[in-house]
């Protein structure tokens, strides 16, 4: 009987084994398509960011040209207790520090060259000189920066008659595209030469504080009322069914919102990143309490009740120990909000975000722009020098997204627990 028992063996008919060659072969073509939608997601990524390092590298870049200034011959004083800069660059104003600059320009690139100056140069000389008022003194060389139509011939774009005295300069050595340091340091101007980021990047990061204050906390505790406290009856399936509507609102209906509420509460605050945080809060809250409800959904019903046998009260169940397990969760929809936040654009346009400032906002009611509504200002532009300016500030925005993602996961890590 053993032996029958043993002579029978598992029945791989023919229709079995093509059958099963059938599954193999499907799962082998899934592994493909997978792998190749990684494959074509990576290459889209990468062709993406060398597009726009490519691109945005001149953005970093500025022509100048280089003229030699002797303070010995032609004296300008900074008092040595003169700390604004202001302050400074007018008392070289009246010292005739543009006139110098001026003569100093012609001197070392003749009339023709230094006609081709930016009219602003002799201004930065003065912050140079109010930041180090060593530089007063003796020969000095500066870096000046070209006026818009030289530095598109140098770069091979603009007009043809300026074109050999960009190769006479260039090749004389005093005109080269140089690393614009001031780009980061500069608020937005009409002239690319003169154009910095620092405005719209310190809009942003005032008006990211504002929605994260906002949207953050009040997210976190209606998320906790209504999954620890709501009762579960027909208005609070109201009140789910609308914030998971409000989670597809279209960004725009949020800036007719702040439009018609906060600039109405508000009249003097248009352009704020007051104003903008809050609008950029209202839209980021359903995010925040959906992905919250089910961070807080997840915890297991154990930690609960092991919390309530040892006598903590049901407040300090859900802060000590609901809250702390249930933050990775609410952190990586926090992480999706903010960052849908940072690239809007729309509901900003609808509360006056868009307008020239030409100086940075000092805090959270002065007037300000952000780096999407600045990037979409600059690319509106037909000169050359805003083309590159604007990959550059994608680049900066990139960056800045890069940093505060960075920062929400490396606190979600931090207090991730595992039970």
């Amino acid at each position: 009987m053993n032996d029958a028992a043993e002579n029978v063996g598992p029945t791989r008919t023919a229709a079995f084994e093509a059958r099963l060659k059938k599954r193999y072969a499907a799962e082998r073509r899934f592994k493909a398509i997978g792998l190749g939608a990684i494959l074509f997601s990576v290459a889209v990524l990468i062709f993406l960011l060398v597009t726009m390092a490519m691109n945005g590298i001149g953005g970093f870049q500025r022509t100048e040209l280089r003229v030699p200034v002797d303070f010995a011959a032609t004296p300008v004083t900074v008092m040595p207790d003169t700390s604004d800069e202001r302050t400074v660059v007018q008392s070289l104003e009246r010292q005739g520090l543009r006139d110098i600059i001026e003569f100093s320009a012609t001197q070392a690139l003749g009339e023709e060259g230094a006609a081709q100056v930016n009219s602003e140069a002799w201004r930065l000389v003065a912050q140079q000189i109010a930041a180090d008022p060593g530089l007063a003194r003796g020969e000095q060389v500066f870096w000046l920066p070209t006026s818009e139509d030289l530095a598109t011939a140098y770069a091979g774009d603009g007009s043809t008659d300026l074109q050999p005295l960009a190769q006479q300069l260039a090749a004389d050595g005093l005109l080269a595209d140089n690393f614009d340091f001031g780009f980061l340091k500069r608020s937005d101007a009409t002239d690319p030469q003169l154009a910095g980021i620092w405005g719209a990047l310190k809009g942003s990061i005032l008006t990211m504080i504002v929605t994260l204050s906002l949207a953050f906390p009040i997210g976190v505790l209606a998320a906790l009322y209504l999954e620890e406290y709501a009762p579960k009856n027909r208005w609070t399936d109201l009140i789910e069914v609308s914030i998971n509507n409000l989670a597809a609102v279209p960004s725009i209906i949020f800036g007719l919102l702040g439009l018609a509420v906060f600039l109405w509460i508000f009249p003097s605050y248009r352009s704020a990143p007051l104003i903008g945080g809050m609008t950029l809060a209202l839209m980021t809250m359903p995010v925040i309490v959906i992905a919250g409800r089910n961070a807080i959904k997840a915890v297991p019903p154990s930690i609960r009740d092991g919390a309530l046998a040892v006598g903590a009260s049901p407040v300090q169940v859900v802060f000590h120990h609901v809250l702390p397990l249930a933050l990775p969760g609410i952190l990586t929809g926090t992480i999706i909000g903010m960052a849908r936040a940072l690239g809007e654009t729309a509901p900003l346009l609808l509360i006056g975000m868009r307008a020239f400032v030409a100086s940075p906002p000092q805090g959270f009611t002065d007037n300000a722009t952000v780096l999407p509504m600045q990037i979409f200002l600059w690319s509106d532009e037909i000169d050359r020098g805003f083309v590159e300016r604007t990959s550059a500030a994608i680049i900066v925005l990139l960056v800045f997204l890069l940093l505060m993602n960075g920062l929400a996961i490396y606190l979600r890590n931090r207090f991730e627990k595992k039970w």
